[in-house]
Order: C-alpha cells, then sequence, then structure tokens
C-alpha cells in the first residue's frame, strides 16, 4: 500500500497536467489504449491512479464495498458487462468515492444522478446514463483482472484519463 501513497505524494499537481496523447506518444510500447467509447459525468475530466477492479451484472453492492475500502488515490475499473439496463453508480457513491478521495471510477455500464457527479471532485467514466437503479444482491467479482475495451484491466497496475480517452500502464508513469 505504500506505493499508492508514495505515488500521489510525488505526483501532487501533476496529476492533472498530463495529457493521454502524450504519454502515447512516448510509452506507446508499453501502453494499451481503451477502444470503448465512454462519457464523463465527474467533474474531474482527468484523472490517473492505481486500477481497483469489479465485475458484476446489474448489481452494485460490491461496487459500494469497493468504494469504501480501495486505496486513496485509487480508480475503481467497474465490469459492469456493458449492460444499459440500470446505473451502477449515482450520487451517493460518487459521494463516498470524493470523500474517500479516489481519483476516478470507470465503468462498463451506465451511471444515474449525472448532474449530482458533475459537481462531484473525482473523474468518472461511463457507456451511459439512465435513472434505474441496480439490484442488491451482492453478486459479482473484486480484485480480478477484467476484459473490455479490447484492454486487460490489472488490479494494481495504472490507468490516466482524459477528454481523449483512456490508457493503461502497468507501471506510473508521471
Amino acid at each position: 500500500m505504500s506505493n499508492y501513497k508514495e505515488y500521489y505524494i510525488i505526483l501532487g499537481v501533476k496529476e492533472m497536467t498530463f495529457k493521454t496523447a502524450d504519454l502515447w506518444d512516448e510509452f506507446n510500447e508499453e501502453l494499451q489504449a481503451c477502444k470503448l467509447a465512454f462519457h464523463s459525468y465527474g467533474k474531474n475530466k482527468r484523472f490517473s491512479g492505481p486500477i481497483a477492479t469489479v465485475k458484476v451484472f446489474e448489481d452494485n453492492v460490491l461496487v459500494k464495498e469497493a468504494l469504501q475500502s480501495v486505496p486513496k488515490g485509487s480508480v475503481l475499473v467497474v465490469d459492469g458487462g456493458g449492460s444499459r439496463n440500470c446505473a451502477l453508480l449515482g450520487d451517493r457513491l460518487g459521494e463516498i468515492a470524493q470523500n474517500r478521495e479516489l481519483a476516478g471510477v470507470i465503468i462498463n455500464g451506465c451511471a444515474r444522478d449525472t448532474a449530482d457527479l458533475a459537481e462531484l471532485e473525482i473523474g468518472v467514466l461511463a457507456i451511459g446514463s439512465i435513472p434505474v437503479k441496480s439490484k442488491k444482491e451482492g453478486k459479482g467479482e473484486r480484485d480480478i483482472v477484467l476484459h473490455f475495451g479490447e484492454v486487460e484491466w490489472v488490479p494494481g497496475h495504472y490507468v490516466y484519463a482524459d477528454e481523449d480517452g483512456v490508457v493503461l500502464s502497468p507501471r506510473p508513469l508521471v
């Protein structure tokens, strides 16, 4: 865990100054570029951090648990199977992410309460929005390698997101 803390102490204000296009130009041999188109819903359009993962389907109980426990500065990546039937993140879970000082949340699924999410000091990327809430059954998996957007989302690797897209790296780059 100390690596996460050291990374963000060293990173400081530089967290918001990177550009994914520049990272790609300099480090493309070791990066993956996510091919999934996301909408940005959080106030922070640029964010980065170590990856934590959750895989669920139309159920956000494990999303909430992860938001309450992953290290500060992390990016929670949620594979919701691309479902557009319900939202996996809304204002309440967004507030948990902001209060715990996560860098952001990336969802292969939908968000809701998007006007409220836009006021939160976090990054939020999702494939769409819908007002429908999810089930609450607690089904899914945490801390596993995810596969969507033609990339591998490996827990502990790093993700960089901005207005141009999302790139993944096995190590911190800035």
